[in-house]
């Protein structure tokens, strides 16, 4: 195309040279038949061009090119034909776009889509239902201020989103919304919302049960650990036949007691959310209490027992919870610890919180242990549990407490060579002296 157009302006110009020397050799002047020719050249050249412009700017669709001749008719051709492909492409491009928009439309999650500020750009239809967006002044508006709950904000703010997040519905808090987000292309967000007020009925079903039956099993298994303790303290009147079954029956008495404390403390945790006594706790004095009742707990079995203050930072939180999950770890690296084992006790912090370590010399656990190691009543070796009189629930605890505390527990372990238990506190909560 580019060769027609270069051969056909070359034809016009020998033309228009030829035409002015003949009108300059039938007048007599050269150079006045020249200008006057390139003039009027120049002005047809003009016309063409604001017949161009004034088709492009007041082009309708479907408006065929106005008529040209030679150069510009090829020029008004090729600009209408490519014209007519973009419009073919984007009808394609389009056509996608509504089949996609229609899909998401139809899901019952909800679909949001935001730009790299957090900004709404586009949402589907149960998004309206379940957070309560408005088409179209929502459009353009940051997320937070219109999902204003405290988890969300501090959830969208801090750019981890590997776990979901679970809040009251804006528009309605007896639904529970599930949110994910998810980055994609130019750093923007895609956040998925789901309803889950059923799951988390049947979730609340199942702790207010536990709660309940381990309340009322409270009163009669206290009378009748209160009665074998009255029979054991007048054992002289008791058939001695009958002396070991009681004491049987007592430990595991106790060990049911013991059991059921925790299962009230785990729905304790799990009914609240952030300590309401919230302190400043000085976990170096705590630790080091923690340790002696740890010495005291190897008596014989001779551990040596190590703590390590790297730092007197202050936690902010409850001291009662803190000491409860930090002693269920320590105390099962005790107990699991064979007799003149180690047990390294660690608390420092850095530029990404605070961190309390324990770690033991004992038997290790295998890695397809370590994911489930937190469920209530797990058990790596049951009949190991049973010796040590665990409840199975000490690890749940701790992990509760910590996510009331906005920490994690990190667990790294090696068959024959110990295990390593790691709290994490983000810096949010770490007060430093």
């Amino acid at each position: 195309m580019n060769q027609n157009w270069h051969g056909t302006l070359i034809r016009h110009m020998l033309l228009l040279v030829t035409a002015c020397l003949v009108m300059g050799l039938i007048s007599g002047y050269y150079g006045w038949s020249m200008a006057a020719g390139l003039g009027i050249y120049l002005a047809w050249t003009l016309k063409q061009l604001l017949r161009m412009h004034e088709w492009l700017r007041e082009q309708k669709a479907d408006e065929p090119p106005p008529d040209g001749y030679g150069l510009w008719g090829d020029v008004f051709d090729s600009i209408y034909h490519l014209q007519r492909r973009d419009q073919r492409v984007r009808g394609r491009l389009q056509a996608v776009i509504d089949r996609v928009q229609e899909s998401t439309a139809a899901l019952r999650d909800a679909v949001i889509m935001l730009d790299s500020e957090g900004n709404l750009e586009w949402w589907n239809r149960a998004a309206e239902t379940l957070l309560g967006l408005k088409t179209p002044q929502d459009s353009g508006q940051p997320v937070t201020n219109l999902v204003r709950h405290p988890q969300f904000k501090e959830y969208f703010e801090q750019n981890n989103y590997l776990e979901p997040l679970e809040i009251p519905s804006p528009v309605n808090d007896r639904l529970r919304v599930q949110l994910l987000i998810t980055r994609y292309g130019n750093n923007e967000h895609l956040m998925l919302v789901r309803d889950v007020t059923r799951i988390h009925q049947l979730e609340q079903m199942r702790k207010d049960f536990v709660a309940n039956v381990s309340h009322e099993l409270r009163t009669p298994l206290t009378v009748i650990c209160g009665y074998l303790e009255t029979l054991l303290d007048n054992v002289e009147g008791v058939n001695p036949r009958w002396v070991r079954a009681l004491q049987q029956m007592q430990q595991q008495g106790e060990r049911m007691q013991t059991l059921l404390n925790d299962l009230l403390l785990l729905a304790k945790l799990e009914a609240t959310g952030y300590p309401s006594d919230n302190q400043p706790v000085v976990v170096a004095t705590m630790l080091q209490g923690v340790k002696n009742d740890a010495q005291a707990l190897s008596a014989q079995r001779n551990h040596v027992i190590t703590l390590e203050i790297d730092s007197q930072a202050r936690l902010k939180g409850s001291e009662q919870e803190l000491r409860s999950a930090f002693s269920n770890l320590i105390f099962n690296a005790v107990k699991y610890t064979p007799a003149e084992g180690s047990v390294h006790i660690r608390w420092w912090a850095d530029e990404r919180g605070a961190h309390m370590s324990v770690t033991d010399s004992g038997p290790g656990i295998e890695a397809k242990h370590l994911p489930r190691l937190t469920e209530r009543f797990y058990r790596v070796d049951s009949s190991r549990a049973s010796n040590t009189g665990g409840t199975g629930l000490g690890l749940a605890i701790a992990k509760h407490v910590l996510l009331r505390h906005r920490g994690t527990l990190n667990i790294v372990s090696v068959v024959g060579k110990g295990s390593t238990f790691t709290c994490h506190f983000p810096s949010s909560q770490v007060i430093n002296s």
